[in-house]
């Protein structure tokens, strides 16, 4: 398998796209110094006990107050809390303290929280549509070998390691440099790390550890302790194997800095690093906005003809198989709906990841009158699954045809589906006329050049530049001799066909500054 990881930079947001053999089968969208992604630590204050939930609300400093459950404070939250309470009084260190006896499954947690107490909190889930983010008081840091765990001394090896030496191998790495009062969860990553890598992974997680520890101690809830990496650095921290041919950006700050990280983790792999200069948008150039154009289309075609109709609800999501206008003998219909089947189990699973799509599942299949079709595809669709990082569950088929999912999320959806009316035609279905937007266009530019810029960038759809770019004196030449204005028109597929964005060299808005 070929993957590949196309980054586009813009200064609001970072788009990231994760490609397998030229197809699209992740897009994570991050905003740029938001904060409280997963893995963020925090320093929050205790707003509300809910008895009958048996959980809390934690201003972390977030519009919406933070959930966490008693399950979520973790075996080893007294000894935690320890360290918090102690932070105003005497430095209590880790591989020094005396641990706390462990909370029992059943509690309750009022008995450990009250209103307005500090609590030192990790993000385990992003805040999604009107629910806050949800937090773990079960700490702990991830690096690319290694998962480090305060509070214990157990070494947990990844159950996708089968080999014994190798398990035996790591788990003497790990113990012969953990500090006291500190255990690691070895993923899978490991198996074909060298000792020393490991050795560093772990050491540098508990300087980090210790750096939070030091940020709690200066800091007032609720305040940020310690950030998750970039989203870019976490996804290639995760999936950066040699099945990577490439990395491309398309911004230099954001080349350098990977570059480093690569450098850090796997140095062979650092010439994969590059840099995109094209006039093209990155994603235009290599054919991942048509994919994501059809990102969230209701209709996701099949070869042959066959196809797959996507529902989303409040409460699950619904995915029809249907096998289109394919026609067979009588005597194959059996194997014409396996084949069906097995094809769009594929594309579901690519969908499942692409979407994001979170909850229940239910897959309504071509019905199939054989056990063993069934059984084929029931393990099919584990296969293909098995490569989601998501945690999610897979059930046999039902008697009616019918396969369901249960698919984990934890951060908001890379593009929200909805409806709203439209900006270019409000509605109306019809758009002003081409004339028009050249006025309005040329008295942009007219107002640009009377404040003195030199240079704007036009960032249109690729109709409008074929429509300012036409003839051998264009649109274009001839605003350039009129106003004495640099122009320059790049296209973006993914804007309104009649839009127009005026950029400087930096991609900032140039009509912000225009205002008096």
């Amino acid at each position: 398998m070929n993957r590949e990881l196309f980054i586009n930079v813009n200064p609001t947001e970072v788009s990231i796209a994760l490609c397998e053999d030229k197809v699209l089968v992740e897009l994570n969208k991050e905003r740029c110094q938001t904060g409280f992604a997963v893995g963020d630590i925090y320093l929050g204050r205790v707003r509300k006990i809910m008895p009958g939930l048996n959980a809390a609300f934690v201003n972390i400093g977030h519009e919406k107050d933070a959930f966490i459950h008693y399950l979520d404070l973790g075996q080893n939250f007294a000894s935690l809390q320890r360290i918090v309470d102690s932070r105003e009084k005497r430095e209590v260190r880790v591989e020094s303290m005396k641990l706390e006896p462990q909370l029992a499954k059943e509690g309750r947690i009022g008995d450990y929280l009250q209103v307005g107490q500090t609590i030192m909190v990790q993000i385990s889930k992003e805040a999604i549509s009107t629910k806050g983010p949800r937090l773990t008081a079960d700490v702990s840091l991830a690096g690319r070998n290694v998962v480090l765990v305060p509070f214990t001394n157990k070494v947990f090896v990844s159950a996708k390691i089968r080999s014994n030496s190798a398990k035996k191998r790591l788990r003497k790495v790990a113990q012969d440099i953990l500090p006291e009062n500190f255990g690691v969860i070895i993923r899978t990553a490991a198996a074909e790390a060298e000792d020393i890598d490991i050795m560093q992974d772990i050491l540098s997680l508990v300087e980090r550890w210790n750096k939070t520890l030091d940020a709690m101690r200066k800091g007032a809830a609720p305040t940020r302790l310690m950030s998750e990496m970039s989203r870019v650095n976490t996804i290639i921290r995760d999936s950066l194997n040699d099945t990577f041919s490439q990395i491309i950006v398309d911004d230099e700050t954001m080349h350098s800095e990977i570059k480093s990280y690569i450098r850090a983790i796997k140095p062979e792999m650092e010439h994969m690093v590059k840099q995109y200069k094209g006039k093209v948008g990155i994603f235009d150039n290599f054919d991942i906005t048509k994919q994501i154009k059809s990102l969230f289309a209701k209709y996701v075609s099949l070869r042959r003809g066959a196809y797959l109709i996507i529902e989303h609800t409040e409460a699950m999501h619904v995915i029809d198989v249907n096998s289109g206008n394919r026609t067979k003998a009588e005597d194959d219909q059996e194997q014409t709906a396996l084949e069906v089947n097995l094809a769009a189990a594929a594309e579901i699973a690519r969908q499942l990841r692409l979407r994001d799509m979170g909850g229940i599942v239910i897959v309504d299949f071509i019905d199939m009158r054989k056990q063993q079709s069934r059984q084929t595809l029931y393990e099919e669709m584990q296969k293909l699954m098995a490569s989601d990082k998501a945690k999610h569950t897979i059930l046999p088929l039902t008697k009616f045809g019918l396969m369901q999912i249960t698919r984990q999320r934890v951060r908001p959806i890379a593009i929200n589906e909805i409806s709203d009316t439209c900006p270019t035609c409000h509605g109306t279905g019809k758009i002003e006329p081409t004339i028009l937007l050249e006025k309005k266009i040329e008295g942009q530019i007219q107002l640009l050049a009377e404040k003195g810029f030199k240079f704007v960038n036009l960032r249109v759809s690729p109709y409008v530049k074929a429509y300012l770019s036409e003839g051998i004196i264009s649109r274009r030449l001839r605003w350039i001799f009129k106003y004495k204005l640099n122009i320059k028109i790049t296209t973006d597929q993914s804007i309104g066909m009649i839009d127009v964005s005026y950029l400087d060299k930096k991609g900032e808005s140039l009509l912000s500054n225009t205002k008096e």
